[in-house]
């Protein structure tokens, strides 16, 4: 079966620099399931905007929005990478994720899953580079953030 998963590429925040393959970040994965699926392109174009903002959210390591490419579109959703947990809860909060939250409430259901850790930590010493969101490894993040989507990991 092939992947149904698409994702955008990495587009690093202002701390993106500022981290290295060592450093303890918080990887944040949220999924947004719609109650009906022509409701998913909605959700996915308030991520684009929201990713717009990026580059001067204080302390975002990088972010990747993704979309569930089967027949039935019915998720989304994204996964970031922040220099601490304080970080991810000012981006929680910000008056324009909290619109977004409050315009797509009691239209679908919402998890999230953080986890604080090293990106190499994720799959280990031998995952590649990926330069877009500096010297932090994402690639293992992706890959983590994956397993969870397809099921293969829980999200627990």
């Amino acid at each position: 079966m092939p992947p149904t998963i698409k994702r955008t590429s990495w587009k690093p925040g202002p701390a993106a620099h500022s981290t290295g393959p060592g450093s303890t970040v918080v990887v944040s994965v949220t999924e947004f399931v719609t109650h009906r699926p022509w409701g998913t392109p909605a959700v996915a174009a308030e991520g684009f905007r929201l990713r717009r903002g990026w580059p001067s959210t204080p302390g975002a390591v990088a972010i990747i929005l993704w979309m569930d490419t089967r027949p039935r579109l019915d998720r989304s959703g994204s996964v970031t990478v922040w220099t601490d947990e304080a970080s991810l809860m000012r981006f929680v909060t910000r008056p324009d994720h909290t619109r977004v939250v409050r315009a797509f409430r009691g239209r679908g259901v919402m998890r999230s899953l953080t986890r604080e850790t090293t990106p190499a930590a994720l799959s280990g010493p031998d995952a590649r580079r990926e330069t877009a969101a500096g010297p932090l490894l994402l690639a293992p993040v992706w890959a983590y953030a994956e397993r969870i989507l397809t099921g293969a990991e829980p999200w627990s």
